[in-house]
């Protein structure tokens, strides 16, 4: 690598909580943060802007539960989810141009907007986190996230119906050049299930086969309190129910197999919503598994996406707190702690990574990110 410095670009925070926290907006309802689209689209354009002036230079739209099913169950119409995701685009490039107004001296291809996509689970009750998805998503017993060795079919069908779901959400954005043209990166966030990284895949494939050019795009992780939803499967273990190793889940966001040999591979893959303290155990992991698979290979480097939530979740408590302090010790603690663990992956001379993207999740507001971005730039 020489002396040439990979790209570490600055992503923004939690959009939802921020709305929350920051302007002190009601977001609990089906559509989370997509709600003010339609009835506040100002205080979207002031959040996306606050990020910006801390210093992101990719935003992320406010689409993360946006889909057909999550606004239908608001009472909307599929004609208004339509309008109103594509509003969410417009709302985002609305905020990049003020900010290039504001700042002259910023170009306009230094800020990106990117079109969030949170997992099927994120529309159904949160479970995102989980992985319990219903049939035909998910197996018939709700107490597992996983297929049985003898459920290949189902396990089938539960691909082809998440791919659908996730071209579908694709399709209301690629079929509007207006929408798509604005859009210079596809988020797909807070992913609980291989197979869902698959179909995620599978649907990009099939959006290009369709003749849709193709926008720079992730995959994103959670790892609630550390671990990976998914275990192991029967099939793989014999029992089940071990924690997944991180080859596993590395083969499943950028390898190739028999069953699906020609998958498009992301431009960046990481981790999201995820407690900064378990960072340093799945990192170390993930990145040996992505530089194993990528032995041999001629293919550049995929990019790391890392963007931890701004506290941790208290399970008992039922409430957001941090394990070290508050305020302003809580605010150099977490952007400290963050750089301090990217670190040695960003000044490695042969690496797993071809760049970084860095920002927050839940609970890191411009103030995390101002406080990451001045980090950041000291590297």
């Amino acid at each position: 690598m020489g002396d040439e410095k990979l790209p570490i670009i600055v992503l923004d925070g939690g959009l939802g909580t921020t709305l929350e926290d920051v302007f002190h907006r009601d977001i609990s309802n089906p559509l989370w943060s997509a709600r003010p689209i339609e009835h506040e689209p100002e205080v979207i354009i002031e959040a996306h802007l606050s990020f910006l002036r801390a210093g992101a230079r990719i935003i992320t739209a406010a689409t993360y539960q946006c889909a057909y099913n999550t606004f239908e169950n608001a009472g909307y119409t599929r004609a208004d989810a339509q309008r109103i995701m594509r509003k969410a685009i417009r709302l985002a490039r609305t905020a990049k141009e003020r900010f290039l107004a504001e700042q002259p001296a910023v170009g306009a291809g230094d800020i990106k907007i990117a079109l969030s996509f949170g997992p099927y689970g994120s529309t159904v009750n949160a479970n995102e986190f989980d992985g319990m998805y219903p049939p035909p998503f998910g197996p018939e017993d709700p107490e597992r996230n996983t297929f049985l060795r003898e459920e290949d079919d189902r396990y089938e069908q539960s691909l082809q119906a998440l791919k659908n779901f996730h071209l579908e959400r694709l399709a209301v954005f690629s079929e509007d050049d207006h929408s798509w043209n604005a859009i210079d990166w596809i988020a797909f966030e807070t992913v609980p299930l291989r197979r869902e990284a698959i179909a995620i895949r599978m649907a990009m494939a099939e959006l290009a086969a369709s003749g849709v050019p193709l926008k720079p795009w992730w995959i994103s992780t959670v790892h609630p309190f550390g671990t990976y939803p998914e275990p192991v499967s029967a099939e793989e273990s014999g029992d089940g129910g071990h924690l997944l190793p991180a080859r596993q889940l590395v083969h499943a966001l950028l390898g190739q197999s028999t069953r699906h040999p020609t998958l498009p591979v992301p431009t960046a893959v990481g981790i999201n919503c995820t407690g900064v303290t378990f960072l340093p155990d799945i990192l170390r992991d993930m990145s040996a598994a992505t530089k194993h698979l990528q032995s041999g290979s001629t293919r550049d480097k995929p990019m790391l996406v890392v963007y931890p939530n701004g506290k941790e979740w208290d399970l008992e408590r039922k409430t957001w707190t941090h394990p070290e302090a508050e305020d302003q010790d809580r605010l150099r603690a977490w952007d400290s702690t963050l750089v301090g663990i990217l670190k040695p992956y960003v000044e490695a001379a042969d690496g797993a990574w071809g760049g970084f993207i860095v920002g927050g999740c839940c609970k890191s507001g411009p103030a995390e990110i101002a406080a990451l971005a001045s980090r950041i730039a000291q590297l």
